[in-house]
């Protein structure tokens, strides 16, 4: 007998030993020689098997220790029953392990815990509580590991009340004082977003140790509380408490958060000091940290001496690149991952995808498409989203709308994937019914949804679906959300409702840099500029911190203004931020010179950017262009080329621009046809409409004809303008008619082109025709846009109105006026009456063109500035013929350069000549 127990001892502690080294096939394989040979009952063997089983994951092999334990008629052993709960739980089979606890003869507290726990492991914390609930009914006192559980369910559903009963359940039962349960409790209340209560409770705990400071700190990071979670961890250094590496996770987890890089970097010295930089985990959390404050080369630097490395790691570093703007070392990375042979996981994929997306790298999106097959990815609705979301970044929207509609699974982000792919690649309309459709199927839009739709909105204009948008935002209760008020704000600006964006705004709970943006963007979008530049010095007042949006919306008010002065403040405070090295910032800073006049200055910050993009380029050739300076326009275009930067619709409009401004017809016929032979870009009727103003200027009226005539694109009103507009020039009369009949037609209720062949009758002396129109124009209702101007004045913006005389120092301006209007005649000045439409005596004409806006600003500036400052004016219109004369003789007889830029082109007026030599 002595024998055969022994030989049961070896046997067990031989099972054991296979257990913990895994080995569990052979262990199984021990306990069934030994049922098989003995009618003594294994029960410590079947133990060991079932935690190892738990220990490993083993579904199969717990299985079948079930099967072996089910032919020993031992499922009534409520030991062992427990024990199988436990082991279906940590499998991650909860349908198995509730079918134990089902046929259980008779249950413990331990046989709820093991169930409850299973459901709660599950992420079905509200079938955990439905238990819970269950076994109090069944009369038995749970103890401190269960509402430990149900606690942790209650957390991971955020059921505040259901966690506030349990809270007094064990203050009845007298485990609030357990420092275990306290941890937990303050772990409840943090993750309900009640840190008030958590911290109280927190501060009220007998006893604490690292868990429950960990709780509280990541409490307040779950919350957006950083700067809170840091001052705690202070103060737990303070009180002596060693932090463990859940603390430093939780910690760095902040500071990415916050952005907060100087406490990143103490965190590492302590992590360094404690022993734990070769944890993996906090080595993944450090490389994540300092690529979310941007230092992306620090980052790698960790990462390239991690001493181990796991998926977790590379997805780490890949997304750092890929959020910092890096997608091309994103790629590298990830295929470096590869030829290391570590296998990519679902999150590698979406990450890389991002990068793919934000680079356009359609062909490397595809390749990552047969990989994310390959490992059987596909059916995952996150990935199948963020491949739905790299197509259409790439502009194959139909692509992404095959993908969308064969997905298996679909979620609110693939409807918001797809509907902002829609909205990015200018398809409102089809982003506006794809929302509608999602509506009907019943899937809830959240906040992106919002702001997708709204976007969509706001590219059409469309004002009352962005209303009703507005009104399912109430609804559902998003409207305080900063990210969809500074949405909403756009989407009213866009359409034309500034003071609806601005009342928006003002009544905004929270602002942060992004609504300003927006209200600063929709007023320079707008044509308010001046309101643009007097929010953001508020918003400098608040303290908000401007960012690389808020200088490019900040840049172009300041360019629509012609505000040099307060334009080159901004390009003190870019560089004082250094955003000054941002191919955005550059691009606008680049536009904002060359629109003030100033091209030198633009064309030697093009030269020293250290990144240039096609938009770049753009913007440079573009200045030209509005200058005057066609040839140098051209030059650029040529050297772009040779650089291998491909010119995209938007440089060739430029291009075409520049050399219709400077009589370069033979240039402009060149590039044209080199669009579609060369660059295979299609022309689009902005390209049709350069081309149209390059023959007609040039007096070309049969080709400009036959061109339009030949166009495979219906002619749009711009087209009939731009030929109006050649046409009042040339003093051209009846081909001015045919397109104002045109034109009209098309947009009745626009001023312009009864002004232009108002002109063009004026000029010609056809007085019938031109009270003829007047009359039309009466009858349309349509009123003429008065002439607005702006001149800055030490960092002071004045608007001047025609014949406005409301301006503080109006006296002085009209005293200048008179001077200057003697010195003009002397120098053979003769107004041209045909600019006034008024049917008035020839004397009140000349009074009328003697208080033209930019007429009105020249002099403020001459008795505002000293002798020979440049003086820099922006009309809103294009610049009359008689302002156009009287300003070249100002500038001879007052000896300033005046730069005009109008709505069409800058006019450098210097020494009596203008830089446009009379060709505009």
């Amino acid at each position: 007998m002595k024998g055969w127990l022994l030989w049961h001892w070896a046997i067990y502690n031989l099972v054991s030993r296979l257990c913990q080294e895994g080995r569990l096939k052979e262990a199984l394989h021990m306990v069934e020689l030994m049922v098989q040979q003995t009618t003594t009952t294994p029960i410590g063997a079947y133990l060991c098997l079932l935690k190892g089983c738990s220990k490993r994951k083993a579904l199969a092999e717990g299985k079948q220790v079930h099967a072996l334990i089910a032919q020993s008629v031992l499922d009534s052993n409520i030991f062992l029953a427990n024990t199988l709960v436990h082991m279906y739980s940590k499998c991650g089979s909860v349908l198995d392990a509730h079918k134990v606890f089902s046929n259980m003869p008779q249950r413990n507290v331990y046989s709820w815990t093991a169930i409850i726990s299973a459901y709660a492991d599950s992420g079905q914390g509200e079938e955990a509580i439905n238990l819970f609930q269950q076994m109090q009914r069944t009369g038995l006192a749970p103890d401190k590991v269960v509402f430990v559980v149900v606690l942790k369910a209650c957390a991971s559903l955020a059921t505040l009340e259901q966690g506030k009963q349990l809270h007094s359940d064990i203050i009845k039962r007298g485990f609030q004082s357990d420092v275990i349960v306290g941890s937990t409790l303050v772990d409840m209340y943090a993750k309900c977003g009640c840190t008030d209560d958590a911290r109280e409770l927190f501060n009220n705990m007998s006893e604490r140790d690292v868990v429950s400071w960990n709780a509280m700190i990541a409490g307040y990071a779950q919350n957006g509380l950083g700067k809170e979670a840091l001052a705690l961890y202070e103060q737990m250094k303070q009180e002596g408490v060693q932090p463990d590496k859940i603390t430093f996770v939780v910690l760095l987890k902040a500071c990415a958060s916050l952005a907060a890089l100087e406490q990143g970097k103490q965190l590492h010295s302590d992590i360094i000091e404690r022993g734990f930089q070769s944890d993996v985990i906090v080595g993944n959390t450090l490389v994540d940290m300092y690529a979310k404050c941007g230092c992306t080369e620090d980052a790698r630097e960790l990462f390239n001496n991690m001493s181990e490395r796991d998926v977790v790691s590379w997805n780490a570093m890949i997304v750092g690149y890929a959020q910092n703007g890096l997608g091309k070392e994103a790629l590298a990375l990830y295929e470096q991952m590869k030829q290391e042979g570590v296998q990519p996981n679902k999150v590698t994929f979406t990450c890389v995808l991002s990068a793919c997306a934000s680079l356009a790298a359609l062909e490397q999106g595809k390749q990552l498409h047969y990989d994310i097959i390959k490992r059987g990815f596909q059916s995952d609705v996150i990935v199948g989203s963020t491949l739905v979301d790299m197509y259409a970044k790439c502009g194959c929207t139909d692509d992404a709308r095959e993908l969308f509609n064969n997905m298996s699974e679909r979620n609110v982000v693939s409807w918001s994937a797809m509907i902002a792919g829609y909205a990015q690649n200018g398809l409102g309309k089809e982003a506006l019914a794809l929302y509608e459709q999602m509506k009907q199927e019943g899937v809830q839009p959240d906040i992106v949804t919002f702001t997708c739709v709204l976007s969509a909105c706001a590219s059409l204009a469309a004002l009352e679906q962005g209303k009703q948008l507005h009104s399912d935002i109430i609804k559902r209760g998003f409207q305080s959300d900063v990210i969809v008020g500074s949405t909403l704000i756009d989407m009213y600006a866009k359409c034309g409702c500034i003071e609806d964006a601005r009342e928006l705004f003002n009544y905004m709970s929270e602002r942060n840099v992004v609504s300003w943006s927006a209200m600063i963007a929709g007023y320079a979008q707008n044509g308010l500029g001046k309101e643009a530049l007097a929010l953001y010095e508020q918003m400098k007042q608040e303290g908000v911190q401007p960012d690389i949006v808020t200088f490019t919306c900040v840049l172009s008010a300041c360019a629509s203004l012609a505000a040099l002065e307060q334009g080159k403040q901004l390009h003190f405070d870019i560089i004082k931020r250094g955003f000054h090295s941002n191919v955005i910032v550059g691009n606008t800073l680049v536009d904002m010179y060359a629109k003030c006049g100033c091209i030198e200055d633009a064309r030697e910050l093009f030269n020293y950017m250290s990144e240039r993009n096609v938009v770049s380029w753009s913007a440079m050739i573009a200045g030209y262009a509005q200058n005057g300076l066609g040839k140098e326009a051209l030059a650029l275009y040529e050297q772009m080329k040779q650089e291998g930067v491909q010119p995209d619709n938007v440089t060739f409009t430029c291009v075409l621009s520049a050399c219709a401004h400077s009589r370069l017809v033979d240039e402009g016929r060149y590039v044209f046809d080199s669009m579609c032979k060369d660059h295979d870009v299609t022309p689009t009727k902005e390209h049709y409409a350069c081309m149209v103003d390059l023959l007609a200027r040039a007096g070309c009226w049969a080709d400009a004809e036959l061109f339009i005539n030949k166009m495979p694109i219906q002619p749009d009103s711009v087209v009939w303008m731009t030929l109006l507009g050649a046409a009042r020039n040339h003093g051209h009369v009846e081909i001015g008619r045919r397109a104002f009949d045109l034109v009209v037609k098309l947009e009745p209720k626009n001023a312009a082109p009864y002004v232009l062949l108002s002109n063009i009758y004026a000029a010609a002396g056809r007085k019938d025709e031109l009270a003829k129109i007047r009359n039309e124009m009466k009858d349309a209702g349509v009123k003429k846009i008065p002439g607005c101007s702006w001149i800055e004045v030490d960092n002071h913006v004045h608007t001047f109105v025609v014949g406005d005389a409301t301006h503080p120092q109006s006296k002085e301006i009209l005293a200048e006026l008179d001077r200057l209007a003697g010195l003009m005649k002397e120098a053979g000045y003769i107004p041209d009456l045909s600019f006034v439409l008024d049917d008035v005596e020839d004397e009140e004409k000349e009074k009328a063109l003697c208080k033209h806006s930019e007429k009105l600003a020249i002099a403020f500036g001459l008795i505002s500035t000293p002798p020979g400052t440049t003086i820099r004016i922006k009309k809103n219109l294009r610049v009359c013929g008689d302002c156009h004369n009287a300003t070249k003789i100002i500038s001879k007889i007052v000896r300033r350069e005046i730069i005009v830029m109008d709505a069409n082109r800058s006019h450098h007026f210097k020494d009596g000549f203008c830089s446009c030599r009379d060709y505009w």
